[in-house]
């Protein structure tokens, strides 16, 4: 019977985080729990499986705020494990494709996306159910500020060729984890998910201006840097 070969983490996380940087505050720890993982996952489990899972763990958040809505409040705690499931899935399905060595980046990268989107289209119409009245524009803005951070990602990336899923100190890790927090917080103090997601929406603002304005002076340099090189090109011909 074959056994099975663990290697070092340090070693494993060379190899799941070489296609992007990381900047976020667990970055540390979350790149040690991967490298743990992907090495014991079963092999007839497959990254489409995982993502699968990931989306599961969405719907699983969106359902807690169906069944708060109607039945109790309680259900929220639901919503934690499905955060948990959606981590679990969305960190290691590309993750496991690269130690496997079968990465289909542009496959999986258009996948993970998707995948994404989806999973904050379900939170936040999950939102929508659990409130009433004006309150429900939270949910809405939430969603539009969070799909322009990933055009955000997405346009860096084409500009630098670099991909990295973290604004600053805060990936999709933290904002699991704070929302989790607000989750736990609702149970036990009815309607604080009102203030603190209407917080949360205003700092996610912010950060979305700050990170567009960075982005277009990395574009408007990048501009430059075209345009000397066509005059310097258009010189020597000259010449």
């Amino acid at each position: 019977m074959k056994k099975n070969i663990f290697y070092s983490n340090k070693d494993v996380v060379k190899i799941i985080s070489k296609d992007r940087e990381r900047t976020n505050i667990l970055r540390g720890p979350e790149q040690k729990t991967i490298a743990f993982l992907v090495q014991r996952i079963p092999s007839w489990m497959s990254s489409n499986m995982l993502t699968g899972i990931g989306v599961m763990g969405s719907v699983i958040t969106f359902l807690s705020f169906v069944l708060a809505s109607y039945i109790n409040v309680n259900f929220l705690f639901l919503g934690v494990l499905g955060y948990a499931v959606s981590w679990f899935g969305d960190s290691l399905d590309g993750r496991v494709a690269y130690f496997r060595q079968k990465a289909r980046k542009w496959y999986g990268f258009s996948l993970d996306i998707t995948a994404d989107w989806l999973g904050i289209v379900l939170m936040g119409i999950g939102f929508v159910v659990y409130v009433n009245g004006l309150w429900e524009m939270v949910g809405i803005a939430f969603v539009v500020l969070y799909g322009w951070e990933m055009i955000t990602t997405l346009l860096r990336y084409k500009i630098t060729g670099k991909y990295s899923i973290d604004s600053g100190l805060f990936g999709p890790t933290e904002v699991r984890i704070v929302i989790s927090l607000i989750l736990i917080l609702e149970v036990f103090y009815k309607d604080s998910i009102l203030y603190v997601s209407s917080f949360i929406t205003v700092i996610l603002f912010i950060m979305n201006v700050i990170d567009t304005k960075k982005l277009l002076k990395m574009a408007n340099d990048l501009d430059a840097a075209d345009k000397k090189e066509i005059e310097n090109a258009t010189v020597v011909v000259s010449a």
